[in-house]
């Protein structure tokens, strides 16, 4: 079972996400800020990280950006996701794999999170 850690101050969106994303048949865990994020992954070791950009405390850059420049971390994949466009977000960050700009429809990603994990069909 692949786990998925979700990393988003808007908490109705991350549980959501999280519910959906357990029906699906992962293992998800949440996080509401960077560095709050940072504490997670290394209880969790996700296999993926879904982050917000914009948050308190510590942003999804700023993360990402630690996450990157640890030989522990550096590996996992990090779907990045924000209200702003992709171009602002690359402006600050560009080490995540895959960005989806809010709203996203619930299909874009469940597809970006099979492809970034390497399945072709969600897991039984």
């Amino acid at each position: 079972m692949k786990t998925i850690l979700i990393v988003d101050d808007e908490t109705a969106s991350a549980e959501a996400l999280a519910e959906l994303l357990q029906e699906e048949g992962f293992r998800v865990y949440c996080a509401y800020n960077g560095r709050e994020g940072l504490t997670r992954v290394a209880e969790v070791n996700p296999d993926l990280i879904i982050s917000d950009f914009m948050m308190p405390v510590m942003n999804g850059g700023e993360m990402g950006q630690a996450l990157r420049g640890a030989e522990a971390t550096r590996d996992i994949k990090i779907l990045m996701n924000s209200g702003l466009s992709e171009a602002s977000v690359r402006a600050y960050f560009t080490g995540y794999d895959a960005f989806l700009r809010k709203p996203y429809p619930l299909d874009d990603v469940l597809a970006a999170i099979h492809r970034l994990l390497g399945d072709d069909a969600p897991p039984a």
